[in-house]
């Protein structure tokens, strides 16, 4: 009963993304991964800010599990969100993961530098879509003990 209970378990996802069809593209692939998944939508830096500190409209938000982060978004870059999610002490916990079509070897390392848990690079097709969100799922969801919603200390 009790891998059926951590089966059915609801997992809270942050996307930080602005592309429209990024997001199509996310939520169906998720939607055929794993049923249980809540896939929560930031369209800008600001307003993913303001989901994890569930501030204005984000009161009542959860706490995600892991957050997938664009790092070219209006209003606040993701490079910055990142480094706001990083040094917040509540926050800097749950695994950010950068999902960016940039192959720039810099975005990579400031995302690293910036405590990114990951840096993966967002593929334009379908497939490719699809298949990065079952790989990442199948290890950030299977392989990887997250960290409890309520950091101790």
């Amino acid at each position: 009963m009790n891998a059926v209970a951590a089966e059915e378990k609801t997992i809270e996802v942050l996307l930080v993304e602005d592309n429209s069809g990024d997001v199509r593209l996310a939520r169906e692939a998720f939607r055929e991964v794993k049923p249980a998944i809540r896939l929560h939508l930031a369209s800008d830096g600001l307003e993913a800010m303001a989901f994890l500190r569930q501030e204005g409209a984000h009161l009542n938000a959860p706490r995600p599990d892991f957050i997938l982060l664009d790092l070219n978004l209006p209003k606040m870059d993701g490079r910055e969100v990142l480094g706001l999610i990083k040094a917040d002490q509540s926050l800097k916990l749950i695994p950010t993961i950068v999902l960016s079509s940039s192959e720039s070897d810099a975005d990579v390392l400031t995302s690293y530098q910036l405590h990114a848990n990951c840096y993966l690079r967002k593929p334009a097709h379908w497939e490719a879509f699809d298949s990065l969100i079952r790989s990442m799922n199948n290890f950030w969801l299977t392989k990887v003990k997250l960290p409890p919603k309520t950091p101790s200390g």
